[in-house]
């Protein structure tokens, strides 16, 4: 077990060193999503939807016509460097919106949304994963953030979400079926700390299944949540983090089997899956050191403060766990100022994780 008093000495001594990263301090006040969170927060999401370059287009070229750019090869995705980044910038957008109906860029943001999010934008979108050499674009972190970006359409009660939702529902039903078609195929979990990690997947397509009443991708997600996980022992929290995380392998399935089992059988597992953890938390966990926010990959490891704080406040709550909850607060205190860096290795997409975190903070 590491020597936590030991572990901190030595984070904040590679802050002084390096600069970038403020001292850390072990917050106890969860932070709230307020209106100076959301002034902070709504132009990273803004700027960068409507930003078509740089843009990395992760796809495969059939042949010469795919040499496109990314508005016509993506007309409602094509901005925040990937389309990935794209979807969740977009859903980070609608959800400001939905909780701040009298922000002050409300009208400019809206205009913009709707835009993107058009039926004709849509069907080209819907499309392109009809593609025989495309197929499984995103799959599976793209795939997640579209069921999240759905969920919160159908959750907002204005006309022009209503509209939005019902574009946007032809894309969510196909990948609904990709993925439940990926998960009879997959015999074992993908337990990376980047893209393709399972647990992060199921997690939120559960979330989404659930609100929306989608019975068979939710049952699909709670059968293969157990095959995959319902055995493991001892995850090794002490070789985390992988250097260009920006998920937590460990956390993130332990995220996940909260929502699968009743709470007596989730601390029992949890307690085999990372002995000593409910315990001494900090024991095991710090937050994550960035040098260099230029490059993408490093800067990895702000969103891993992020959604290491998004599991601790999920896990904490259901546990009534006070170390995990004032760890999550650590956590995403280390990051949130260094969101607004100038570096587009980040900007174009940690307001999305930050965001997140800051919702499962409210349910504290």
């Amino acid at each position: 077990m590491r020597n936590s008093a030991f572990w901190f000495s030595c984070l904040l001594l590679l802050n002084a060193c390096n600069g970038p990263l403020k001292k850390p301090s072990f917050s106890a006040d969860t932070p709230p999503l307020d209106i100076k969170k959301a002034e902070y927060l709504y132009h990273f999401a803004f700027e960068c939807i409507g930003q078509e370059y740089p843009y990395n287009p992760g796809h495969v070229l059939g042949d010469s016509t795919y040499l496109a750019t990314p508005a016509r090869l993506h007309p409602a995705f094509y901005g925040c460097f990937d389309w990935h980044s794209s979807v969740h910038g977009h859903w980070t957008l609608v959800t400001l919106l939905q909780r701040f109906p009298d922000f002050a860029h409300f009208d400019e943001i809206m205009t913009l949304v709707q835009k993107n999010l058009s039926s004709d934008n849509l069907a080209t979108e819907t499309q392109y994963f009809d593609d025989v050499h495309n197929k499984n674009f995103e799959r599976t972190y793209g795939w997640a953030w579209v069921f999240k970006l759905q969920a919160a359409l159908n959750q907002w009660d204005h006309p022009a979400a209503k509209q939005m939702s019902d574009n946007l529902l032809p894309l969510t039903l196909l990948l609904e079926q990709k993925l439940i078609g990926f998960l009879q195929k997959l015999n074992h979990p993908i337990r990376v700390g980047e893209h393709p990690n399972t647990a992060f997947a199921l997690s939120f397509a559960l979330d989404y299944a659930r609100e929306a009443g989608r019975t068979e991708l939710e049952q699909a997600i709670l059968a293969k949540a157990r095959e995959y996980y319902a055995n493991d022992l001892g995850c090794p929290l002490t070789w985390e983090p992988g250097g260009f995380d920006f998920l937590s392998p460990c956390l993130q399935e332990a995220s996940l089997m909260a929502k699968v089992l009743p709470g007596d059988e989730f601390e029992k597992w949890l307690a085999r899956f990372m002995p000593g953890f409910m315990e001494n938390p900090s024991d095991y966990l710090l937050p994550a050191l960035v040098t260099d926010r230029s490059d993408g990959k490093l800067a990895h490891l702000d969103g891993l403060n992020f959604s290491r704080a998004w599991c601790l406040y999920e896990i904490g709550a259901i546990l009534e766990n006070t170390d995990m909850i004032q760890l999550a607060n650590t956590h995403f205190a280390t990051s949130y100022d260094q969101i607004d860096s100038g570096e587009y290795a980040g900007t174009h997409w940690l307001a999305s994780f930050a965001l997140y975190s800051l919702i499962k903070a409210e349910k504290i």
